[in-house]
């Protein structure tokens, strides 16, 4: 039974078991339907051979390769992975465009006895739904949560989320802290795998409802923003974080500590800024990494290289009549919280 999914929350997809990608796995990792369980039916290395065969000798020749490892592999998973399930038990399958690899295996299940769904269209038509959604105008009204560089935006839409606010984190979407220092364990994903995630963050959110979410530029690491978000991010009214610099160093010399825990990568990073700054500066920001005093590098790095690029940047998406919350101190996050959601209830309409 072929499955033609209309939207990216299709019912459709809720009627199986298990949701199965049948691509290699260098496919699936670029991107994959959220949920999906990578059981491929062609290697890496036997997709490449497939190939190569397909193209130096004949179509038939690569066929009957493929037919014998797509068995050889079918095998392999029926015996491991779903040996556990009964009759009842019903999977969709997919593969780049709904064609044979996915074909092949579909009706394999099929004559065990279990009723096998296959998308039409395979992954092809799902980020084909993808790249609409990302592309698409933002449907709820947007409101930017901005300020400098360790002003615990992250931390504040976290918490505003626990409390019911409808928050979109770009960040943890991105697995990227959106600085310099800001890789997370896992790395990144691919940018399609990122738009995927945005896609389905967007797809659940209620359009009658403000939508906040982090100051950003338009790239998060090595992923880029697609259109629809950034456009809103730019158009959107901003609530502007005002912290002082010591209270901001503070807190990010805490909240990096997995960064400092690696003192050899942050002295790389700051030598990575000579072409930014004079010599002096990056010896005394190397000298505060021997040193380990994590707060005054923090403050240098915040004076003389994070706030002129953020100013520079908001003076492009910032009118200057944001209402702006001053927070002294970031040691107490549920009362800096409770501030900015009071903020928040004066600029809603």
């Amino acid at each position: 039974m072929d499955i033609r999914l209309t939207s990216l929350s299709d019912p459709a997809l809720a009627g199986f078991d298990m949701v199965i990608d049948t691509r290699a796995p260098l496919e699936f990792a670029e991107d994959h339907l959220p949920g999906a369980v990578n059981l491929p039916v062609l290697s890496d290395a036997e997709r490449a051979e497939v190939g190569t065969v397909y193209k130096q000798v004949s179509p038939f020749d690569a066929r009957k390769l493929g037919g014998a490892m797509v068995a050889a592999n079918a095998a392999r998973h029926i015996a491991g992975p779903l040996a556990g399930f009964g009759g009842g038990w019903r999977p969709l399958v997919y593969c780049w465009r709904g064609g044979q690899r996915s074909g092949a295996f579909a009706t394999i299940l099929a004559q065990i006895g279990w009723r096998v769904g296959r998308i039409e269209g395979g992954y092809k038509a799902w980020r084909a739904l993808v790249v609409a959604r990302v592309l698409a105008p933002v449907a709820a009204p947007v409101i930017v949560l901005d300020g400098n560089t360790g002003s615990a935006k992250t931390e504040i839409l976290s918490r505003l989320a626990a409390r019911g606010h409808q928050v979109i984190d770009l960040e943890a979407l991105a697995n990227h802290r959106g600085s310099l220092f800001g890789a997370m364990p896992g790395g990144q994903p691919s940018q399609k795998l990122f738009e995927s995630r945005l896609a389905m963050a967007l797809e659940g959110i209620d359009p009658t409802r403000p939508l906040l979410v982090e100051a950003e530029s338009s790239r998060i690491g090595e992923v880029n923003l697609p259109r629809g978000i950034w456009a809103a991010i730019i158009a959107a009214p901003r609530l502007r974080l005002s912290v002082p610099v010591a209270a901001r160093a503070a807190y990010t010399a805490q909240s990096y500590a997995d960064a400092t825990a690696d003192p050899a990568r942050v002295a790389r990073i700051v030598e990575s800024l000579r072409p930014l700054h004079p010599a002096e500066r990056i010896a005394d920001w190397l000298g505060m990494v021997d040193a380990r005093d994590w707060a005054a590098l923090s403050a240098g790095l915040m004076r003389d290289h994070y706030d002129p690029r953020y100013d520079k940047h908001r003076a492009r998406h910032d009118d200057g009549q944001s209402p702006v919350v001053t927070l002294d101190r970031l040691d107490d996050l549920e009362a800096a919280t409770s501030a900015v959601e009071a903020a928040l209830a004066r600029l809603q309409p």
